[in-house]
């Protein structure tokens, strides 16, 4: 069968994946409103096509703190790759080096730092950092990824705990034994007789962290500190005040809070608040490309998928993800140049108009 959309693959994986790993993907917390409004909120959103505005030739390419790439879409931070394909990250850091695009690392890979910059020397990453109880184990990993050329960290900061993922806990949802979270290999073994939660010791991670650890981050490395998890205007001021480089508007696919905003409809506010004073990214609910188009034209420089980069990996590996990045740069490039846009500095609100229904 032709994959010919991101449902494609969605449908493939929910298909071919087991129940446990589908579910894990898929979960939302508590009733999931908020997962699904990430998806709905787009559909509310019209565009205002301008026509006669010669699109014969189109540009995709945009920066992302100062480095290019070829298109506006990067892959969020997913855990345990390695349940959807046997190489996992390895096989999304080549797909996206090959795309010229922007990966994400999870803290929670299947593969370590090193064997993801082995196996695609030439990409260009960032590493998603979480904050923990012992804070030694946080500085470490910092050090590791500044030494093997990640270039900024994306300090999560949505999960002093887990949010009550429903499907997972009927299922006892646990990586399987052939896998760990690799950047933590033999860290924790003298606390596996404890419980776990997903592929670590239960309450690792610290509920106490606050603004005063973005600081404490600053003075312990050089990289470009992003913050992933804000969505309204009050803690946007903040992160400008505390002189971070970027924001990720994100509820964390919805597996988080439930009954927060989607993504796209907090971004505006944030943007508005920020003026320009720092980059503000998305994630949540893309799936197409005029999904990208829209959130561009509300402010946002770059948006990431999750979900649909795991649902490339089950399909085909490397070669799936490869496919699905390519598509959403040709819906991309179609929605630009159907709307009248030659070039992403072309894209803003005169584009977008929100539904009355």
């Amino acid at each position: 069968m032709a994959m010919v959309c991101l449902t494609d693959f969605e449908e493939y994986a929910k298909e071919h994946l087991s129940k446990a790993t589908w579910d894990y993907y898929a979960a939302g917390a508590d009733e999931c409103c908020t997962r699904d409004d990430n998806l709905l909120a787009y559909k509310r959103i019209r565009l205002r096509p301008r026509i006669l505005r010669d699109v014969s030739v189109s540009d995709t390419r945009t920066t992302v703190q100062g480095t290019e790439i070829s298109f506006p879409v990067g892959i969020a931070p997913t855990a345990f790759h390695c349940l959807a394909w046997h190489e996992g990250e390895v096989a999304t850091a080549r797909a996206t080096e090959a795309l010229n695009t922007c990966y994400i690392t999870s803290t929670y890979s299947t593969c370590s730092v090193e064997e993801i910059v082995a196996a695609a020397p030439n990409g260009y990453r960032w590493f998603q950092l979480y904050v923990y109880r012992d804070r030694k184990l946080s500085e470490q990993i910092v050090h590791r990824v500044e030494g093997l050329g990640y270039k900024a960290l994306v300090l999560t900061v949505d999960v002093p705990y887990t949010g009550k993922r429903r499907d997972d806990i009927r299922n006892q949802f646990k990586l399987p034994p052939h896998l760990k979270v690799k950047n933590f290999d033999g860290v924790f073994q003298q606390e596996t007789a404890g419980p776990e939660e997903y592929g670590i010791p239960a309450n690792t991670l610290d509920p106490s962290i606050s603004w005063k650890d973005v600081y404490w981050l600053q003075s312990i490395t050089r990289l470009p500190i992003i913050i992933k998890g804000i969505l309204t205007k009050e803690d946007a001021e903040l992160a400008v005040e505390h002189g971070v480089q970027g924001i990720i508007v994100s509820n964390h696919g919805g597996r988080q809070l439930d009954g927060g905003p989607a993504t796209i409809d907090a971004l505006a506010e944030i943007v508005d608040t920020v003026q320009g004073r720092l980059e503000v990214y998305l994630d949540g609910g893309i799936r197409t490309g005029s999904d990208v188009l829209k959130a561009l034209a509300l402010g946002a420089k770059c948006v990431f998928i999750g979900r649909p980069a795991v649902w490339g990996l089950a399909y085909k590996g490397e070669e799936g993800l490869r496919e699905v990045l390519q598509i959403l740069n040709d819906e991309f490039r179609l929605s630009m140049a159907l709307s009248g846009c030659r070039n992403v500095a072309e894209i803003n609100r005169n584009l977008i108009q929100f539904s009355k229904l």
